[in-house]
């Protein structure tokens, strides 16, 4: 439903109109709003890997702030690479950029309990991957016909497979409580089921900004009650810094093969889901398909943003479909408006204070969200696979993908006698389904029955 008082309906399919100041601000906090926290999820989820996230008492823990905030300041920048536009950089459309979840699966295994030593490749990782990813963008419509439903599909599903274990560790108590009586506590599960309870009672009993921020709202609400729990401590803010400024190369820069293979790889996938999110937004807020213009500037600026994040610290940057639903529902195309939504991530992202605040969410509140978030990953997964003519072929190239897709994430020791890059590559299961998926879907005949 649109506001008539925003512009007329043809103003409101513009993307170069600008709608009243005073309505413009609130629409662009909205958009800032539905990605917010999964903007800033994967960094708390590389930090715990890492060794140094919530819970974990290591001095290390001040970088998981410098990440928290890189996420929210490279979100936004790369946002004004898609609104603002550089030459052939950017859709020129109202993308919202923001930390990729689809990078994790490949990242975990990179940095697993290695502190901030193994940050230098992941960020080589992330640079590298984003110049490929840009690159991309010269030829992207060529490569449309090796990533069908079948594929993409099974890729989405096992991304939400792979983090699905995240989201129970967290609300268990956090990979630093495992083996402990407080792990799987019943106050550790009571926070993180009012998180559940209180999202699904959002999502569909409001309408509007308040259901797109269902998971939003569930986190604070559960925020309070840890809070009334004796949960909640904000030490941290008062010792954080009220501004700084990004560190390029801040842990280094140390170019691996396991890295750049496993970034690169997944900067494809990364680039098909940017093509479907601006084909969705065309369609949901102009009724019109996606020029090729505007899909290879938003694949040249995911590659820009994700490049220049990995310099200063930051976390690979993908379109975030979140905001596909948002346009269709305000019917708002105004690419100005989603600009004032990028500033306002790009002036917290400069104040640590506000990374301070978020780490001070409980471990097992963020559980409950990042089980709704990393779930509606997986059921993404499954909707892409309803476009799938279910013939024999197709259900044997999934089967067969899936099985050791799977079965090599579930079972990590069966790769324990291949080299430690191969194994970093391949214990996600992520890999190796997708090339098994792509390389079946190209050579197999058609009509294998």
């Amino acid at each position: 439903m649109t506001d008539n008082s925003l512009g007329t309906p043809e103003q409101l399919r513009d993307p170069n109109y600008t709608p009243p100041l005073a309505k413009a601000i609130p629409l662009g906090i909205q958009h800032v709003l539905a990605m917010f926290v999964s903007n800033v999820t994967p960094a708390i989820i590389i930090a715990g890997a890492a060794g140094f996230g919530f819970g974990s008492n290591s001095p290390d823990f001040p970088n998981l702030i410098y990440m928290i905030q890189m996420s929210m300041l490279f979100a936004g920048i790369a946002t004004l690479f898609q609104t603002i536009g550089m030459g052939p950089v950017g859709a020129r459309l109202p993308i919202v950029q923001g930390t990729s979840f689809a990078f994790i699966p490949i990242m975990v295994p990179l940095v697993a309990g290695q502190g901030t030593g193994a940050l230098g490749a992941l960020m080589a990782g992330v640079v590298v991957g984003g110049i490929f990813h840009f690159f991309l963008g010269t030829f992207i419509g060529r490569i449309r016909f090796a990533l069908p439903p079948l594929v993409t599909g099974l890729i989405v599903l096992m991304i939400g497979l792979a983090l699905v274990k995240v989201g129970i560790q967290y609300a268990a108590g956090g990979v630093p409580a495992q083996g402990k009586p407080e792990f799987g506590s019943l106050t550790n599960w009571t926070m993180a089921l009012i998180v559940i309870v209180v999202t699904l009672g959002i999502k569909f009993f409001t309408k509007g900004v308040l259901s797109v921020a269902a998971v939003l709202i569930g986190l604070i609400v559960g925020y309070v009650i840890a809070y009334f729990m004796g949960e909640v401590s904000f030490a941290g803010i008062g010792r954080a810094a009220s501004f700084t400024v990004p560190v390029p190369f801040k842990w280094g820069f140390e170019a691996t093969s396991a890295a750049i293979i496993g970034f690169c790889f997944m900067a494809i996938v990364s680039a098909i889901e940017t093509v479907g999110d601006v084909s969705g937004i065309t369609k949901g807020g102009a009724g019109r398909e996606a020029t090729d213009k505007e899909i290879s500037g938003a694949t040249f600026a995911d590659g820009l943003g994700t490049a220049v994040a990995g310099v200063f610290g930051g976390l690979p940057n993908t379109s975030f479909s979140q905001n596909v639903g948002l346009i269709s529902m305000t019917g708002v195309m105004s690419r100005h408006v989603v600009t004032i939504g990028a500033i306002f991530l790009i002036v917290a992202g400069f104040i640590p204070k506000v990374g301070a605040a978020i780490s001070t969410v409980p471990i097992e509140v963020l559980g409950g969200g990042v089980i709704v978030m990393f779930g509606m990953v997986a059921a993404a997964g499954v909707n892409m696979l309803s476009e799938v003519n279910w013939n024999r072929r197709n259900m044997m190239i999934f089967a067969i993908s899936l099985s050791i897709g799977l079965g090599l994430q579930l079972v990590p020791g069966a790769l324990q006698h291949l080299p430690a890059t191969a194994k970093i590559l391949l214990t996600s299961g992520l890999l190796p389904a997708a090339i098994i998926a792509i390389v079946l879907n190209l050579v197999l005949p058609e009509e294998l029955d």
